[in-house]
């Protein structure tokens, strides 16, 4: 039975991307994780800075709702988009929600201590101290996913 092709799979058949294909297929996974994983910042970062600077409000408080929001993104393009869960028992899909969850919780942990470190400590700006942690946690979240939610 031939696997179908998802929407990314048909981008790269496009004339102009079709010398990538190799490369595409090979690492597929991972550009993947680092396309969402770039839009999952960019939810977080954009949330982080709405609220600090239209809504004026605390770095800290903002912080937590941007990682929660982005988190829940991040769950679910992960789930379906990237590592194409199989999971279909409720049982196998709250296994991989609560393995994310914990893991996203432990990665949530150093992305707070990072950003309060950096930007309460350091002094080091606060949309600097977000992108450099964040950085971090990206490459985290990663092989939390791929070894422990999704595997």
């Amino acid at each position: 039975m031939k696997k179908e092709k998802d929407i990314f799979d048909r981008i790269m058949e496009f004339p102009v991307l079709r010398i990538f294909n190799p490369f595409y297929k090979k690492n597929k996974e991972i550009l993947l994780y680092l396309f969402f994983g770039v839009l999952t910042t960019v939810v977080n970062i954009g949330l982080f800075a709405i609220l600090v600077s239209f809504f004026d409000m605390n770095e800290n408080l903002s912080n937590a709702i941007a990682i929660i929001v982005a988190v829940l993104f991040a769950y679910f393009t992960n789930k379906g988009l990237v590592f194409n869960s199989t999971a279909s028992t409720t049982k196998e899909k709250m296994s991989e929600f609560i393995k994310f969850m914990l893991g996203r919780g432990l990665t949530m942990i150093v992305e707070f201590l990072g950003f309060y470190l950096l930007f309460n400590i350091a002094s080091v700006p606060k949309l600097i101290s977000k992108t450099l942690i964040t950085i971090i946690v990206i490459i985290l979240n990663f092989f939390i996913s791929k070894f422990f939610a999704f595997k």
